[in-house]
């Protein structure tokens, strides 16, 4: 039997799969890390599986997330997707994307790329944190209100301190897996 962490619905198929293959693990492309970030950004008010369960479809709504299209994506085609069921189909978090895009365009410029960026707020190294239980994570910590005022101060949306530890969890910055899970140390 597989021990993974208490928080996966193992009723739901794509939790499993993304807690076993994704969440914790390092990534160091730009486009999946946009991506991460947006997804986090949307899930605000919402529940993960609510996001997991469109993932694909945001996908297909912002053109597989690649951040340049993204970023020159137009008001008419934004406004279109206010009328797809697919996806969350909320105004901000939709232009969001777009101004993320542009705003993540310029940390590659400044810094050759975001992976650049975001991974020297951790030295490039994971940091890997002792959770006995998934209910002893806090919602956001100094190092996620630090990198939330950065991004804001860049021009980001939908960045909150908590979206943020949200994103440095699912990016593998930090690497909260529960010590009984099998999926702790990759």
């Amino acid at each position: 039997m597989t021990n993974r962490c208490s928080w996966v619905k193992e009723s739901n198929p794509l939790y499993i799969a993304y807690h076993d293959e994704e969440w914790g693990k390092p990534v160091y492309q730009d486009q999946a890390l946009f991506e991460l970030l947006m997804l986090e950004g949307y899930q605000a008010g919402l529940s993960w599986e609510t996001i997991l369960n469109k993932r694909e479809a945001f996908r297909q709504a912002f053109h597989q997330y690649e951040i340049t299209k993204v970023a020159d994506m137009t008001d008419q085609e934004l406004e279109a997707l206010l009328a797809n069921p697919a996806i969350v189909r909320h105004r901000g978090k939709l232009w969001a994307t777009r101004g993320n895009a542009q705003a993540f365009l310029k940390v590659q410029e400044e810094f050759g790329s975001f992976k650049e960026y975001l991974w020297a707020f951790v030295g490039g190294e994971p940091q890997v944190n002792s959770v006995p239980d998934s209910k002893a994570l806090p919602a956001k910590t100094a190092l996620s209100e630090t990198i939330s005022r950065d991004l804001k101060k860049r021009g980001f949306k939908f960045t909150g301190p908590v979206a943020i530890y949200s994103y440095l969890q699912a990016a593998g910055l930090i690497n909260d897996h529960e010590e009984s899970c099998d999926y702790k140390y990759r």
